[in-house]
């Protein structure tokens, strides 16, 4: 599922909340020791999210928020916010040239840089939790 996220819809985000789960509680996202990713850099995506990245930049940036649930990548475009909405059981993850998100036919493949590698123990906590569920 991917929402636009540029404006508070209320709806969208109530249907974020019932796939995905609340947000983590503040004790929770202390115990967790955070529960978003910084930066990742975007090596490319798939035809349907053609239009969520920028066309005229040549770095297209992208993080990941974890819920109970499942995560929400977020991809800026310009002063547009796009999230993709992965509950885990369809979420899948392939760790080759690049580090690599897919969920039903849609993906998002993030380099492996000096951001990726400074989220490394967010990924894992991102796996524990997909393996926890």
């Amino acid at each position: 599922m991917i929402v636009n996220r540029t404006y508070f819809n209320k709806d969208n985000e109530k249907e974020i909340d019932n796939i995905l789960g609340n947000s983590f509680s503040f004790l929770r996202t202390l115990k967790l020791r955070g529960k978003g990713s910084s930066k990742f850099i975007i090596h490319s995506v798939s035809k349907n999210l053609i239009h969520t990245i920028n066309k005229v930049s040549d770095i297209n940036y992208c993080n990941i928020e974890l819920r109970p649930n499942g995560i929400i990548v977020n991809i800026t475009q310009q002063l547009n916010l796009f999230s993709i909405i992965i509950p885990y059981y369809k979420l899948v993850i392939f760790n080759s040239e690049t580090f690599s998100i897919h969920l039903d036919g849609t993906f998002i493949k993030i380099l492996k840089d000096k951001n990726y590698l400074n989220n490394k123990k967010f990924i894992k906590k991102m796996m524990n939790l997909k393996n926890n569920s």
